[in-house]
């Protein structure tokens, strides 16, 4: 075998980075094709405003002249400055199963990471802290929810072939029968009135105003979560672009004392389903279908639940607990994104609404040698 790695540098190269996923899963019923378009714009330079601060570099390694592995490699500012340590996170990781083309494409990957003094290599990020993150390593019998990274079975032996350690772990978790678990344990009583506290739902007439009131909590709720780097106003301008797509106003609550901030409950629509069959390809007649069926689904999930630090032992957590309940009634089935093993208080709410452990996902580290 014959394997040369690659930059993408132009279309035809680009066109390959994209293109390698739809051969790697093009017999696999589970797999749901990224929307290329949308991909492009992540990792547009010039559009993404993450890359203020951050570099980004994306590899592609061919097997005998065919595309065989690929990954994009950052490098953030900001995540030096706060950690001290010179890192670069890969993401977007994908391959066939030949340990050969990713030893292949993390070789070239270290010789860039050296040359740029890094000292460390993790991931995957996809590109960054607050999008797909992980490798799965378990549940591979179902398809993935909204936001959940999806793999083969092979790709954790891949990486640790190739040195990678594991550094993290996360699991999501699941409730396929909500609403009849919510009135078994709760009932259907309306939300406490606790004063000097009010909680409503999203405004789209003031789209940009509650995306800052977002913003401002989950920054101080997760400061000291692991990796996290405060967002800035135009990142969350920018992944929120399609917020409309994946959700309603009803599905996101703000918790607000004296007028200000203090608590965000933020569920998505898993719209899965919907972008399997759109085969990563948008049109009129895909969106016009999309926006149709978008109704008629009946699985939530939990992106993100922030509380402001100083209101973490407030009654914030019971309103935003039966704000959750509220919207379970409306639905079958409750997943979640990723969660730390060593988050208590999620655990905790989780266990509230029954939600059992479901699949999990490991991150990887690799010192990079000078």
């Amino acid at each position: 075998m014959q394997y040369t790695v690659k930059t993408v540098s132009h279309r035809r190269t680009m066109k390959d980075f994209l293109g390698l996923p739809f051969v790697i899963y093009r017999d696999d019923p589970r797999w749901v094709a990224p929307i290329s378009s949308e991909l492009r714009r992540v990792l547009d330079v010039r559009r993404n405003p993450y890359f203020e601060n951050a570099t980004v570099k994306l590899f592609i390694c061919y097997r005998d002249g065919r595309v065989g592995a690929r990954t994009a490699v950052v490098i953030n500012r900001i995540h030096e400055e706060k950690s001290g340590i010179k890192a670069a996170f890969f993401g977007f990781f994908e391959s066939i199963n030949d340990v050969g083309a990713v030893r292949s494409l993390f070789d070239e990957v270290e010789r860039y990471c050296s040359d740029q003094k890094v000292e460390l290599l993790e991931g995957p990020f996809n590109p960054n802290h607050y999008s797909e993150l992980g490798i799965q390593v378990t549940g591979f019998c179902t398809s993935p929810t909204f936001f959940q990274p999806y793999n083969h079975t092979y790709y954790r032996q891949l990486l640790e072939d190739v040195g990678f350690n594991i550094s993290a772990r996360f699991h999501t978790r699941k409730n396929d029968r909500i609403s009849e678990y919510v009135r078994e344990r709760y009932g259907t009583r309306r939300l406490p009135q606790v004063d000097g506290y009010s909680i409503r739902s999203f405004s789209l007439e003031d789209l940009d105003g509650d995306l800052e009131r977002i913003r401002e909590v989950f920054n101080d709720a997760f400061s000291s979560n692991w990796h996290y780097l405060p967002v800035s106003k135009e990142e969350y301008q920018f992944s929120g672009k399609f917020l409309r797509l994946v959700t309603f106003p009803d599905l996101i609550k703000i918790v607000e004392h004296g007028g200000n901030p203090v608590g965000v409950l933020h569920c998505v629509l898993d719209i899965n389903p919907l972008l399997k069959r759109m085969k990563g390809r948008v049109g009129p007649i895909r969106y016009l279908r999309f926006l149709r069926e978008r109704n008629r689904i009946r699985k939530v999930v939990i992106f993100a639940v922030g509380i402001k630090k100083s209101y973490q032992r407030s009654r914030v957590y019971q309103l935003l607990l039966h704000a959750m309940c509220q919207i379970a009634l409306k639905y079958d089935a409750l997943e979640t994104t990723w969660m730390s093993e060593e988050n208590i208080l999620a655990a905790r709410a989780a266990e509230h609404l029954g939600l059992k452990p479901d699949k999990c996902f490991v991150m990887y580290e690799k010192q990079v040698i000078a």
